[in-house]
């Protein structure tokens, strides 16, 4: 049965025309929230229904505040409206959502109610209780703002080619050509156009580390990665276990990066391998062209999508119809992508800047397996497991890019060009974890040390650039420019400490692909049933029913790793 377009659904407790001008437009909605009787369990299970609507239409207006700006960071008007949310609402919901927590852990009629589904809601409402402080409500607001610089610095970047401005998205993707001195001439533009700003990136980090030091301090810790570590309520696993993971990365996947840098530089022939050598074809061929406009993405999406589960490809089909795509990069739109999930009409939007490179093909298949996981755990009663930890976020768009790659021939007619797309990717996924592994132990030293030099911060990130990069590359030449490799990952200004994720759901998506290629069916079967767990369960939980496990020790990254090898070979 064909998936009907979704609408708003019908609320119960708020206005359906609720217009968002002022704080004084839900004060009404809160206070009846705050003092209501919530002793029984029909009563308590009325207050949650009415708080979870009041937060999925909370979630959807900042979500498209936050759309509509990066879609166009020029806009001032934009950008107030998101300012606005940021400055005048949220920091009025904070204290109510502290009361409210409060008041939902001394019901008395808590322990009626069914275990299984809100045992995370309680552990993440005793979380939340322990890291807020009043003092912090403003000062979490402005850190919000502040880090939206971010986004307007890194979407004014643009370079000169062949006369056309174009983004810097749009500029890597020229690294891929095969003329090395045309190479070289981008690469040295965009070297020189992050040099020019590294100054404004550095001072705006520099105020970002000292307000968010103040923020763990003010709630009593010892520094701000012990505040994040519970501010993002991560019950399955400690900074120790980082720390091991950075450690197996090290040790087991660091020397394959040598391995395959070796074989680049004798593939290309060259004395010294640089770092405008790293992105096109080892072989000399033109950059690949899975897709030529948005519309082409999309279609060949839906199609490798539907090859695979007509469920999935169902839902690109419908967010396209909603218009709730906008994938192509253009000038003045913030980098990166994202899926944000819209929790109220259940149809999530996807945003990223393709300019026709793999490397999007691999974005769009990623934010789709998020936007496939936004699907399948809508129909989740409340609002609060909707909402997923980022290891099972990044679980659900990781194993689709691997999985998905059994169908991309919907992108490559041609079987050469097709196994080349496959060998990239394969190789990417075991050298991306070594630069996960490389930013994840930056910020744990920055906050660890929050009272750095700029100096000392560039050095710490050479420091631990040569453990965890491979030994082939010369970088003669763009040592300044080595020292700031750093200051294009968003998540360092906008997310700190959400990208260790990433690390540990490649894990997962490894282990889904392995029983993926055993037997696709159950393989797909288990993933959509964990994600339909939403947050209802435990990291664990949610690993353990996609079949697989939620481990990073050296022997399993070991054993994952042989399998991928074994899966580059294959194609070779």
């Amino acid at each position: 049965m064909k998936m009907q377009l979704p609408t708003l659904p019908q609320r119960t407790f708020l206005p359906q025309d609720l217009l968002i001008n002022s704080w004084q437009d839900l004060a009404p909605f809160f206070e009846d929230l705050k003092g209501r009787d919530i002793d029984h369990l029909e009563s308590l299970t009325q207050w949650l229904k009415d708080k979870s609507e009041v937060e999925a239409v909370l979630e959807e207006n900042q979500a498209w505040r936050y759309i509509k700006m990066s879609i166009d960071t020029e806009s001032e008007a934009k950008r107030k409206s998101f300012e606005f949310f940021v400055q005048e609402i949220e920091p009025k919901l904070a204290p109510f959502s502290n009361e409210f927590e409060q008041k939902f852990l001394n019901s008395p009629a808590l322990s009626k109610l069914d275990e299984k589904e809100f045992k995370i809601s309680i552990k993440k409402a005793k979380k939340n209780i322990e890291v807020y402080r009043e003092k912090n409500i403003q000062l979490i607001s402005d850190l919000q703002t502040e880090a939206q610089q971010f986004g307007a610095i890194s979407g004014k970047m643009q370079i000169d080619v062949n006369g056309e401005e174009v983004t810097m998205p749009k500029a890597a993707s020229f690294l891929k050509e095969t003329n090395r001195a045309f190479r070289k001439e981008i690469f040295d533009k965009i070297a020189e156009q992050r040099l020019s700003n590294a100054e404004a990136l550095d001072n705006l980090f520099n105020s970002l580390i000292k307000q968010r030091h103040q923020l763990a301090i003010n709630a009593e810790f010892k520094n701000y990665r012990d505040y994040m570590f519970a501010a993002m309520q991560r019950f399955d696993y400690t900074p120790q276990d980082c720390f091991d993971f950075h450690d197996a990365v090290e040790n087991e996947l660091v020397p394959l990066l040598n391995q395959f840098s070796a074989r680049r530089k004798t593939d290309l022939g060259l004395e010294a391998l640089k770092p405008y050598d790293l992105a096109v074809d080892s072989k000399g061929n033109s950059p690949l062209k899975p897709f030529e406009k948005a519309e082409d993405l999309i279609s060949k999406t839906i199609g490798c999508f539907n090859n695979l589960d007509p469920y999935f490809g169902e839902c690109i089909d419908v967010m396209n119809k909603m218009g709730h795509l906008d994938l192509e990069s253009k000038k003045g739109k913030a980098p990166g992508g994202y899926n944000y999930p819209l929790y109220e009409i259940g149809v999530p939007f996807i945003f990223m800047n393709a300019v026709g490179t793999v490397r999007d093909l691999v974005t769009m298949v990623h934010e789709g397996g998020h936007a496939i996981h936004s699907f399948l755990s809508r129909d989740l009663e409340f609002t609060d497991n909707k909402s997923v930890t980022s290891e099972v976020a990044e679980l659900a768009s990781m194993s689709m890019e691997l999985m998905s790659m059994d169908q991309w021939q919907e992108f490559f007619s041609n079987p050469e060009d097709l196994k080349r797309a496959k060998l990239e990717h394969l190789e990417d996924v075991l050298s991306t974890l070594p630069w996960i592994a490389l930013i994840d132990k930056f910020q744990h030293w920055i906050y660890e040390n929050p009272e750095h030099s700029t100096a000392e911060r560039h050095d710490k990130w050479l420091e631990l650039s040569a453990r965890f990069s491979t030994t082939f590359v010369d970088y003669s030449g763009y040592e300044e420019f080595q020292k700031i490799a750093w200051q294009k990952q968003l998540h360092l200004f906008e997310v700190p400490f959400y990208y260790i994720e990433y690390g540990m759901a490649q894990l997962g998506a490894i282990a889904i692909y392995r029983n993926f290629k055993n037997d696709s069916t159950k393989a797909i079967g288990d993933y959509k049933k964990a994600l339909s767990l939403g947050y209802s369960q435990s990291i664990r939980e949610v690993y353990q029913a996609a079949g697989i496990e939620f481990n990073f020790t050296k022997s399993y990254i070991n054993e994952l790793a042989t399998f991928i090898k074994k899966q580059i070979s294959a194609i070779e």
